[in-house]
């Protein structure tokens, strides 16, 4: 089963004498989509891995001429794996300043962001693409609404990277989970952060995997693994960073009675949740498929944002006295409040003091009904 990605033609999003950045979490498909890309292209283009060393070396070497014939006669460089490469953001300024009309794709996993290595060297001097595991709006090009309604149940339970997709049964899917979580979650931040064992971070994530839905403590979070709140608080924003969590703070406009300070974590999959927590069992013999609801659907709002290039500031609002809405979005001078139900007769939280508090906002309930309305375009 061939799943197109959104990004698909990727020479739509090039540009002469800049960098097109492809990055995001591992195992996603980036290398399967530059590729299925170079197959289709009409320039005369290289390919090469930051996994060769001699690629390594003349592209780390900030020798002008060494750099420039090494490009010399091609339209297009094509770089996977490039964070491994070093001082690589100086190699590729190197090219699109002294090359004219050269193209360049260059992939790597969020490190390649997390290391600030094409940062500072390349300011005006890219593009960048971020590649998700398979979004729902991905999978609609393949499945009508009524099957992507079917496969609800699984998405929740074993996420949507494109193995995990693609696998033939439960037992796979599984398999291919926590070969996931072992060899390429912590992969990143291990490499960059050097720390020295994975397991106070697995730790971590479980305690945070434990809470999806819910409010964080970094104190509560600090003492139960037995390290500082700083740390934990260096640690979360690795995650967030390498694309593991993503952190939802509250809104307010300051007024007394909202509760602001605390944050929520969200995975970008719901697989990887549940293979932190090693329970993979079906939404029948689970307990908590309200918090693998809310965690789905802000996942895939985000994915779908960001595809079609919908810019808002994300929240969750909640008073001193427990009335809250799930998922707020502020977007062109407005307030979008969304409660999400998995239970279409369970009662909502209170939630008329959110439009008594902010009269020109609007909240709609995401339940399993009418939830394609809320992720796809």
């Amino acid at each position: 089963m061939k799943i197109l990605r959104y990004y698909k033609d990727l020479g739509k999003y090039l540009q002469p004498n800049k960098v097109l950045v492809l990055f995001g979490p591992r195992r996603v498909g980036k290398t399967t989509l530059l590729g299925d890309y170079l197959e289709k292209c009409h320039l005369r283009y290289k390919l090469d891995s930051g996994d060769n060393i001699n690629i390594q070396e003349t592209l780390s070497s900030q020798d002008f001429s060494r750099i420039k014939e090494y490009a010399a006669g091609y339209e297009l460089i094509a770089i996977d794996e490039a964070q491994k490469i070093p001082n690589i953001g100086q190699g590729l300024k190197i090219l699109v300043d002294q090359i004219p009309n050269i193209k360049i794709i260059a992939t790597g996993s969020s490190s390649f962001e997390l290391s600030g290595q094409i940062g500072e060297p390349l300011t005006g001097r890219k593009n960048t693409l971020i590649l998700y595991p398979i979004a729902q709006l991905e999978l609609s090009s393949l499945y009508n609404t009524h099957e992507l309604k079917e496969k609800i149940n699984e998405r929740l339970v074993f996420g949507s990277y494109p193995e995990v997709i693609t696998a033939l049964d439960k037992k796979e899917k599984t398999k291919i989970l926590e070969e996931l979580m072992h060899s390429y979650l912590l992969k990143d931040i291990l490499e960059i952060e050097q720390v020295k064992g994975s397991k106070i971070l697995l730790d971590l994530l479980r305690l945070v995997a434990f809470q999806v839905g819910n409010e964080v403590s970094l104190s509560e979070l600090a003492s139960k693994i037995g390290i500082d709140a700083k740390t934990v608080a260096r640690y979360l924003d690795l995650f967030e960073k390498s694309f593991v969590l993503y952190n939802l703070r509250g809104y307010s406009k300051n007024l007394r009675k909202e509760v602001t300070r605390k944050s929520k974590y969200y995975f970008y999959d719901n697989g990887i949740r549940n293979a932190i927590i090693a329970n993979t069992n079906d939404i029948e013999l689970r307990n908590d498929v309200g918090a693998l609801w809310e965690n789905f659907l802000i996942s895939e709002r985000l994915k779908r944002n960001s595809y079609i290039s919908t810019i808002s500031n994300n929240y969750f609002w909640r008073t001193w006295d427990q009335k809250k809405v799930d998922f707020v979005e502020e977007r062109e001078g407005k307030l979008f409040g969304y409660e999400f139900k998995w239970n279409e007769s369970s009662r909502a939280h209170n939630t008329r003091e959110w439009l008594e508090t902010y009269p020109e906002a609007s909240l709609e309930s995401i339940t399993p009904k009418n939830y394609l309305n809320f992720i796809l375009p």
